[in-house]
């Protein structure tokens, strides 16, 4: 469902729990008042600032939940859709829908809100917005450049600034905690009547505390990925929990015997698979041990899993970082990719080929690779594709 790892809800039942999902949010909506354009227009004359609490509210406890189940490894935030940037449509569209949200005193989302309870004024909303909609598809061709003008791409404030997402966090809950505090005084000063009974003023100062606390726990704590990938890289550790070794005479055996328990894992940048990649190998870089994407055939105890690395320490590398997600039966080609090449593929000499059998099985091997090598290489089996985004969102 959605980034959560693992991927074990299907396409369909997502379709589901996107519905049921979807009602909870929309009766959540309608129990805080959003369906009333009065209330949602009070924002803007400082009457009421609901809308801002809610919003606040949910962003921070979105933010530092995602957080918490990147960290943990349960999500994959890789996978999550990021909606472009654009600095001149940002600012031009969040200019209209503000005047619109103070005009016609909804949002998108809220608009919709109200017209399914039945309110009129919600429904000539809808209908106005999808006007909207259909009126700039078509004018699009015209305001194309102005629209696409300061494109950042699919940019985060963390990757754009460089620092931790935990911190982003932790910053929103204290510009929160602040909102809340400035518009509670700005709504008793418009309206004449406190906001909040006295009596709550300790409870709320508690709980204002304890979400600070939370998302700064969330910010300081370890992501268990990193942790993983920093234990399978320790020499120490890699000398203590050894991964077992397959010669290139084995792995060539396999190979030509078309092996239906083989799975070879190409752990070397994705480039370099391009060029050269062993037949039936599919490509996979250590970060996609933590994400959705990862082959099924991985999680079969029965296979032979053999990472093939440029050379050994790479493959031991991952192979020891599997090892630690739980898959097992694993091993990793000794000398790597380089010595597989030395050993079967480059042509033997022609006295060498009737010295030994040995000899001769590496003569043989070499040939029937390289057709099957050659064969692979038309098409695209076993290269490494990005994970489809997740995209979704609320247009409140």
């Amino acid at each position: 469902m959605g980034p959560l790892v693992p991927d074990i809800v299907t396409t369909e039942l997502n379709l589901v729990v996107a519905l049921l999902v979807g009602i909870a949010f929309g009766y959540i909506l309608e129990q805080a008042g959003f369906s009333s354009s009065r209330k949602l227009t009070g924002l803007f004359y400082g009457t009421d600032f609901t809308v801002l609490r809610v919003f606040f509210t949910a962003g921070a406890t979105a933010m530092a939940g995602v957080l918490l189940l990147t960290k943990i490894g349960v999500l994959d935030a890789s996978v999550i859709y990021v909606n472009p940037t654009f600095i001149q449509s940002a600012l031009i569209g969040g200019a209209i829908m503000g005047v619109g949200f103070v005009v016609g005193g909804f949002c998108p989302g809220t608009s919709f809100c109200a017209a399914a309870v039945g309110r009129i004024d919600g429904m000539l909303f809808v209908a106005g917005g999808f006007a909207g909609v259909f009126a700039f598809g078509e004018a699009f061709p015209a305001v194309r450049n102005l629209y696409q003008a300061g494109s950042l791409g699919d940019v985060t404030i963390p990757a754009r600034f460089g620092f931790d997402p935990g911190w982003l966090a932790v910053g929103t809950v204290l510009v929160a905690i602040s909102a809340f505090v400035v518009t509670g005084r700005i709504e008793r000063r418009v309206t004449g009547r406190a906001v909040f009974a006295p009596t709550a003023t300790t409870r709320h100062a508690f709980a204002a505390l304890t979400l600070l606390i939370a998302a700064a726990a969330v910010a300081l704590m370890p992501d268990v990925r990193a942790r993983m990938l920093a234990r399978a890289s320790d020499d120490a550790y890699r000398r203590a929990n050894p991964v077992a070794r397959m010669t290139p005479d084995e792995l060539a055996f396999r190979i030509v015997d078309r092996d239906p328990s083989l799975v070879i894992v190409d752990v070397r940048p994705a480039a370099d698979f391009a060029k050269r990649a062993l037949p039936g190998a599919i490509s996979l870089a250590a970060a996609d041990l933590f994400g959705r994407s990862l082959p099924g055939t991985l999680s079969q105890a029965h296979r032979r899993k053999v990472f093939v690395g440029g050379d050994v320490r790479e493959a031991e590398t991952v192979a020891a970082l599997a090892r630690l997600q739980g898959i097992d039966n694993v091993a990793v080609l000794d000398g790597g990719m380089a010595e597989f090449q030395r050993t079967i593929l480059q042509p033997p000499v022609a006295s060498q080929v009737a010295a030994t059998d040995v000899a001769a099985f590496r003569s043989d091997a070499a040939r029937e690779i390289a057709a099957m090598m050659k064969a692979r290489a038309a098409g695209s089996e076993g290269a490494r594709k990005p994970a489809k985004k997740i995209a979704g969102g609320c247009g409140v």
